[in-house]
């Protein structure tokens, strides 16, 4: 019978939270199979195995009993769900995110909002682009892709962090799960008002085509996945978006060429993976099973760091620097197998195609006056959460 993964009883999470990528260098480099005794699972950081565990569902099931998740969302969410249960209420939201709506309905509007929040920025001052920009325009165009125009940028911001961290708090801790609640609260509230409209004129809005259906979902269930969609439809192009400027602004040479070639989807690619806004993602093994060598009993929670994964010496070289234009861009930040993220295809268009180039087509001189300043936080999301610049 192989042997348990080592514990560790050392690493806290306000360390994962304040800057997670030394100790997961050490990790792949000294225990890539950890049981963390702060996080109550067993970490994996090495590319190969957080890759092995999301591509047999079959064997590492999403259904995570122990996960704060449920709690935070007042339900059972589709990112817990395997098989057909949840390819049906994936699928059931599926028409909103398909190309073609994503290129004719969703881009447009990307567009107008890019613009409108763009041409609103003072010139020549230092703000804080976090909440003034970066947050506005994911929440204004999620905001219409769900079908929820009435809520304000303030709210949709609000409702994703509460979200989000109720969905992190794995202390269990009292203030992130009242504040989460009081966002299930406002949110149920918003889609009970909406419901009349969205019947009454259907469209591609990912809360009508629900609503719409021949065979729709439970409620319970719709309401839950919009609300999985604003806890990740906002973070991940946001952080995604900070993090790629910042990347390009403290690397001068490589956003030259960049602006020259047009190259901002590498950019963007690149920058996801350098720090995956979504870094890490528990699975439960369903029966006693291995990784490298060690016992992974039936029952037990293992988080795959995507986060880790995306800068592993054995996929990528270099990968704790920033680089567009390595040799190949590798990474897990949008996940594999079934769980692969559907917002995909919106944040690299909305993000890489729309706001970016626009961005420092206003702003060409756009610097970062004090690396100092700008602030990093989070472990299971993870992007800059102020980031000063002065817009030239």
């Amino acid at each position: 019978m192989a042997d348990l993964a080592p514990i560790d009883d050392t690493i806290t999470l306000a360390q994962l939270d304040l800057d997670p990528f030394p100790i997961y260098r050490r990790l792949r480099r000294e225990a890539p199979v950890v049981r963390m005794k702060s996080v109550a699972r067993t970490l994996l950081t090495k590319a190969e195995d957080t890759k092995y565990v999301k591509d047999n569902p079959e064997l590492f099931s999403s259904d995570d009993p122990n996960t704060p998740m449920k709690r935070a969302f007042w339900a059972h969410t589709l990112m817990r769900k395997d098989g057909e249960e949840h390819r049906r209420e994936r699928m059931a939201m599926a028409p909103a995110f398909a190309p073609k709506v994503i290129q004719n309905d969703w881009m447009p509007q990307y567009m107008r909002i890019a613009e409108e929040y763009v041409a609103r920025l003072p010139r020549g001052e230092v703000v804080d682009l976090f909440g003034l920009l970066s947050g506005a325009y994911a929440a204004r165009g999620l905001a219409i892709l769900l079908g929820m125009e009435e809520a304000t940028d303030d709210e949709m911001m609000e409702w994703s962090q509460a979200l989000i961290e109720g969905a992190g708090n794995f202390g269990w801790r009292d203030e992130p799960f009242a504040r989460a609640d009081r966002a299930n609260e406002a949110i149920h509230a918003l889609l009970d008002r909406l419901q009349d409209r969205h019947r009454a004129s259907p469209n591609n809005s990912a809360f009508s085509v629900m609503l719409n259906a021949d065979d729709p979902i439970p409620e319970k269930q719709i309401y839950a996945n919009i609300k999985i969609a604003i806890g990740g439809g906002i973070n991940e192009p946001r952080d995604a978006m900070n993090t790629i400027l910042y990347g390009l602004l403290t690397n001068p040479d490589q956003l030259a060429e960049v602006k020259r070639n047009a190259d901002w989807d590498k950019a963007f690619e690149e920058g996801v993976r350098w720090v995956a806004p979504i870094s890490a993602s528990s699975r439960v093994a369903t029966e006693d099973t291995e990784i490298r060598g060690y016992l992974i009993p039936k029952g037990d929670t293992v988080m795959t760091i995507q986060a880790s994964a995306n800068r592993d010496e054995d996929v990528v070289e270099d990968g704790e620097v920033f680089n567009v234009y390595r040799d190949k861009i590798l990474h897990q930040s949008f996940g594999n197998g079934p769980h692969f993220c559907q917002g995909t295809h919106v944040a690299r268009r909305a993000v890489g195609k729309v706001m970016l180039p626009l961005l420092f087509d206003r702003f060409p001189d756009m610097q970062i006056p004090d690396t100092s300043a700008v602030i990093w936080r989070g472990f299971g999301f993870r992007g800059p959460v102020q980031i000063p610049v002065l817009l030239k």
